[in-house]
């Protein structure tokens, strides 16, 4: 089982760790665990971990198809999780609209500042002046109470059932690339169309996240399944690596959210 580690990065061990624990509380418990909301990172982990396992089972869902961020289920071959298994709980921000807007940072720092970690909560839902969000069932309730403002703005709280989301429209570009490596400025050079030196110049000043992680180190090498937000150019998923070409390049599909 050790061997799992090596197709991961160092700083992914702790979660990997995890994802063995949860493993093996279903395998010898024989029962359900339900996670909090996982990056699409960690779902590639989790799912890594789980293989074609006959005793354990895994389910992702986030309170729509679309959603980026999923709490998973494991479970035993012969349970069959259903929606409501997930405790999803979906809410609408009511807010002055006409005389104030609320942004996306605003929405998660306000979230963060009232004492809960992301993992609670999932995808937030920005459309026109609708602003929604989802979050774990357990902290709905304190979530309900307490947040009262986002930034300056008073605001309100309404839960609604999943089926009120208001699903954005998905523009996602496929691509397929070659790269001669799989490090980040190689990586940003090619989806950015840009240089190689500007694409290091990217990196440097801060400009990319890899996860959501600020990363400044242009060697550092990216894995199927990350998530690559370049500021002013977009995010970009790198859903497959598919090995090598004849000539030693990488094979890459990435997806760019328009």
């Amino acid at each position: 089982m050790n061997d799992i580690y090596q197709h991961f990065r160092k700083d992914e061990e702790p979660f990997i760790d995890q994802a063995l624990e949860w493993k093996r509380v279903v395998t010898e418990q024989y029962r359900i665990k339900l996670t909090d909301f996982l990056d699409p990172r960690e779902q590639v982990i989790l799912t890594s971990v789980i293989g074609h396992s006959d005793e354990v089972k895994l389910g992702l869902f986030g309170g729509f198809q679309e959603s980026e961020r999923k709490r998973a289920i494991l479970y035993p071959e012969y349970a069959e999780p259903m929606i409501n298994d997930y405790q999803i709980q979906a809410f609408e921000v009511t807010y002055p609209n006409k005389f104030a807007s609320i942004e996306h940072r605003e929405l998660l720092g306000s979230l963060m500042g009232i004492g809960l970690k992301r993992q609670k909560f999932g995808d937030f839902i920005f459309a026109g002046d609708i602003r929604q969000f989802v979050c774990s069932e357990e902290v709905a309730e304190f979530v309900f109470f307490h947040l009262t403002h986002i930034g300056r703005v008073k605001v309100g709280l309404e839960k609604i059932p999943l089926s009120e989301l208001h699903i954005p429209e998905q523009h996602v570009e496929i691509r397929e690339d070659t790269v001669s490596s799989l490090r980040l400025d190689t990586v940003c050079s090619q989806v950015t169309r840009q240089s190689r030196q500007k694409a290091q110049a990217l990196v440097k000043n801060g400009l990319v996240k890899v996860n959501w992680k600020l990363i400044e180190d242009t060697s550092y090498s990216l894995l199927e399944g990350d998530m690559l937000s370049v500021r002013g150019f977009g995010r970009f998923k790198l859903t497959n690596i598919d090995g090598k070409t004849k000539k030693g390049r990488w094979r890459l599909t990435i997806a760019k959210q328009k």
